[in-house]
Formats: C-alpha cells, structure tokens, sequence
C-alpha cells in the first residue's frame, strides 16, 4: 500500500518535515517514491509547501495519507476521505499555508 507520510529532516530540535510518497512498509526516513511538499512547523508562523496537484495525483491512483498528512492536504484545500483529527485551537492558529 502506497503512503502520504512525512520525512523527518533537519538538526536536533529544529524540525523540518519533507511530504512523500512512500511504500508502508518502508521505514520513516527510508526509501521513498516521491517527495510532493515541505512542512516547517518552527518557523512563525508555520510553513506548508505542497505540490497540490501531485498530491491530488497520488490519492486519485489510492494513496492514503497518514493522520498528520491528511491535516496538512486539507488546510491545502485538498478533499480527504474519512475523518481527519483536528489540531489544538492554539496549533492551529500558529500555521499558514
């Protein structure tokens, strides 16, 4: 099964998350088919870069975004099948697209 999930970058406590497309089965920072955006949630306010019509791409050919992904692809105005968690108040006052 083919997955929209982060990649974990950048130094020790400063995070920068790349979006892919991976297989599930591969590790978390591994092997992956094809990287669609950037996520910066330490930069004020927080940055998203998406490629929305790759993303859209992708979940058309069934792709399934993790949790944290399909947040991201709906603040992007991407539609997103099921039910997608909702971040705090605070949190979500703190990113931009």
């Amino acid at each position: 099964m083919v997955k929209i999930r982060l990649k974990r970058m950048g130094a020790k406590r400063k995070p920068v998350y790349r979006i892919i497309v991976a297989e599930s089965a591969s590790p978390r920072d591994g092997r992956f088919i094809e990287t669609i955006g950037l996520y910066s949630p330490t930069a004020q306010p927080a940055e998203i870069k998406l490629d929305v019509e790759r993303a859209k791409y992708w979940m058309s050919v069934g792709a399934q975004p993790t949790d944290t992904a399909a947040y991201l692809l709906k603040l992007n105005g991407i539609p997103v099948r099921g039910q997608v968690k909702e971040l705090r108040p605070e949190a979500e006052k703190a990113v931009t697209k």
